[in-house]
């Protein structure tokens, strides 16, 4: 059953979501795109799109197996690409928007395709004790191994209304939990609850806002992490971390942003100060390094962000896909994409690399 903020703490209850219509909408008003400029991002993004906005060469990945997870010690993570991220917490493991598809689509044959293979397939993954979705976009929620995933996933734990998409799919209704922002639950000992963030959802052209969308913090024992799904800047984040804060890691998009969006994804400054307003220790961008969706090199966020936590002495972990990173003795993690990049074709200049 799901609990509000106000349960788990002696603060007032902050805000849940709000909907107008029968739609979600975000606690800030966020511009609504004219048909015109909608039109004009998509005639850049099929005809304009730079050449550097894929990797000219192979993004390494670290092979994993079953054998090695279940040998990993507890509060390990795994990115497996884009924001799928294989946590291990009181000896289970957790995957957060498991997206496995070749692309990023409605369909197989057209649409962002993948720049690398997941470190491990669905079929060799361990028992799941959780899937945590943080919005529908088909960059986060895969139908296919959403299916592939259910007889061995427990509990899937949703916003409010991605939860009846997953049943309309076949997902047995009793593993389903929803959530409006500001409620969490307890799974296995651990403890999940549902934050805001300031985004938009849709899988089609007549479904959009109906479902809802969010972040996550997850409580195990003293430690805390914080997964932004997908979102702008604004001061929810300093909210989440007055009421959960100071976190141990932040799971942050950084990636796929532009200024012609603004207002649902942020650029690498805004992440850097969404995670100093949650109090974060350990940095570890996501949402960059799998799918081309956006304008800007596939390196860039990679490069700005490093560049940016040096500057500002945060600590910031880049792990290859399938490389483990542990909150137990964490580590920096290498510059593994300058040498994808190329020699010239990073525009950043990068400290500490």
């Amino acid at each position: 059953m799901a609990e509000s903020v106000s349960s788990m703490s002696n603060a007032t209850a902050p805000e849940a979501s709000r909907q107008a219509q029968g739609l979600f909408r975000n606690h800030a008003p966020v511009q609504r795109e004219g048909v015109g400029k909608m039109m004009r991002i998509m005639w850049n993004m099929i005809f304009h799109k730079p050449r550097n906005t894929r990797p000219a060469a192979a993004i390494p990945v670290q092979a994993l197996t079953r054998a090695d997870l279940l040998a990993a010690p507890d509060r390990s993570v795994y990115r497996l690409g884009h924001s799928t991220l294989l946590l291990k917490l009181q000896g289970k493991f957790w995957i957060t928007d498991p997206v496995f598809a070749e692309r990023a689509s409605p369909v197989q044959w057209a649409g962002p395709k993948r720049f690398h293979q997941p470190p491990i397939s669905i079929d060799e993954l361990p028992p799941i004790e959780a899937v945590i979705l943080s919005h529908n976009h088909y960059d986060h929620l895969d139908h296919q191994a959403v299916l592939r995933l259910a007889d061995k996933v427990k509990v899937f734990l949703t916003p409010l209304g991605v939860g009846d998409t997953l049943i309309k799919w076949g997902i047995d209704a009793d593993k389903v939990r929803q959530f409006d922002w500001w409620q969490g639950t307890d799974v296995a000992g651990i403890r999940f609850v549902a934050t805001p963030s300031q985004h938009f959802s849709g899988r089609g052209l007549f479904d959009g806002n109906s479902t809802l969308w969010a972040s996550w913090v997850i409580i195990d024992g003293d430690t805390r992490i914080f997964f932004s799904g997908d979102s702008g800047y604004f001061d929810g984040f300093k909210r989440i971390g007055e009421q959960f804060g100071p976190f141990d890691l932040t799971l942050m998009e950084t990636g796929a942003y532009n200024v012609e969006w603004p207002h649902v994804h942020m650029q690498p400054e805004e992440t850097l100060q969404a995670h100093l307003d949650l109090k974060g220790r350990w940095l570890f961008p996501i949402h960059n390094g799998t799918f081309d969706l956006a304008m800007h090199a596939w390196h860039e966020p990679f490069d700005r962000i490093l560049a940016l936590a040096w500057e500002r002495s945060v600590a910031i972990t880049t792990p290859q896909m399938g490389e483990a990173f542990n909150l137990t003795q964490p580590q920096r993690g290498s510059a593994w994409w300058l040498a994808v990049a190329g020699e010239g074709d990073t525009e950043v200049a990068v400290q500490g690399a």
